[in-house]
């Protein structure tokens, strides 16, 4: 008799989640798709606070301006949305910070949730007893937070780069370097040779490129330092990238923008990430450029995914995020079954 109660508690509990699944599913299959601008936070907070010590750090931090760009842009939008005013309207957008500041509060800290009122949403909500307790909270995790905005972000571009795909483009690169990053659709396939790949989305006041390229590890004494991944990077892009003019050439900017890089692992990656300036070598043009270095999976090969960004008449910040997106979405391919 035992044993069939427990087999019967047991079945129970496997439709039961089953169920539940299923009404997980339908609940985020029936959700309305986010609002808003990408890289725009809504934060949820009254005025006293906005304009206090709360406000102030989530301004010095999430609103600071954006590294290796030549005018003043912020990392991130904020606009500001008193709790009476936080309607409908404003829980359907992309991004949301809530303060939930109030003495009631049993765990006080950072909860980090997703697709609360809409999808794919990214809602961060600091509970705290006191606006003091807040902005402790604020601190201690405020790397996270930017962080977790930074995926959200990131995972949104590279969804629609793979939805919206370039069908044909990524198979070109995968075919040369056995894996390549996702290419939403208009960009093309500029250039192809045995150890290097350009891919670009180009209208007339706007230029988006990827970079693929890799050269051997034999030799190299300490490949992953900035200083040699730059000297390759000049290397590579002088042989392939000219300028409109002769004698010009896509180059890396040393001397006013030094460039920075940071060792990162990221899913089964890991690469030496680094940001910094382009410009053309005897010509007036520039951008920003991000990349990421790494092995490929056999160790002979250093590969190189760089990313940049040409709007002189534009802010570049979310053309920019755009390219890193895509610089993330690289992938191996899987090996082919017999």
């Amino acid at each position: 008799m035992g044993r069939i109660l427990k087999s019967l508690i047991l079945a129970a509990l496997a439709v039961l989640a089953i169920s539940s699944c299923t009404t997980s599913q339908k609940r985020r299959v029936l959700m309305q798709n986010i609002s808003g601008k990408a890289g725009e936070v809504i934060v949820v907070i009254n005025g006293t606070d906005w304009n206090g010590p709360l406000g102030t750090e989530l301004r010095d931090n999430l609103g600071a301006a954006c590294s290796y760009l030549p005018n003043k842009e912020p990392l991130y939008a904020l606009v500001n949305v008193p709790p009476t005013a936080f309607t409908n309207l404003f829980k359907l957008h992309r991004n949301i910070i809530y303060f939930n500041v109030n003495g009631e509060v049993k765990k006080e800290g950072v909860e980090y949730m997703k697709d609360v009122w809409a999808q794919p949403q990214c809602v961060m909500r600091i509970n705290a007893k006191t606006p003091e307790g807040a902005l402790e909270a604020l601190r201690t995790d405020m790397n996270r937070i930017f962080s977790t905005l930074e995926v959200a972000e990131r995972n949104r571009i590279i969804s629609n780069a793979k939805h919206y795909e370039e069908t044909g483009v990524r198979p070109a690169v995968a075919d040369i370097f056995g894996g390549s990053p996702y290419f939403p659709s208009g960009f093309t396939l500029k250039k192809r040779t045995a150890d290097f790949a350009w891919v670009s989305y180009e209208t007339t006041p706007v230029q988006q490129g990827i970079f693929v390229w890799r050269y051997p590890t034999d030799g190299l004494v300490d490949p992953f330092s900035l200083e040699s991944l730059v000297s390759k990077r000049n290397e590579v892009l002088q042989a392939n990238v000219p300028g409109m003019y002769d004698g010009t050439y896509m180059t890396t900017a040393t001397s006013s923008m030094e460039p920075e890089i940071d060792y990162i692992r990221y899913k089964d990656f890991h690469f030496a990430e680094i940001r910094g300036w382009w410009e053309v070598y005897n010509d007036f043009m520039g951008g920003p450029f991000f990349s990421h270095s790494f092995y490929s999976p056999d160790g002979k090969y250093i590969v190189t995914v760089d990313g940049y960004v040409y709007a002189p008449k534009y802010d570049k910040r979310q053309y920019l995020r755009q390219v890193e997106a895509l610089v993330y979405s690289f992938e191996w391919s899987q090996p082919k079954k017999d």
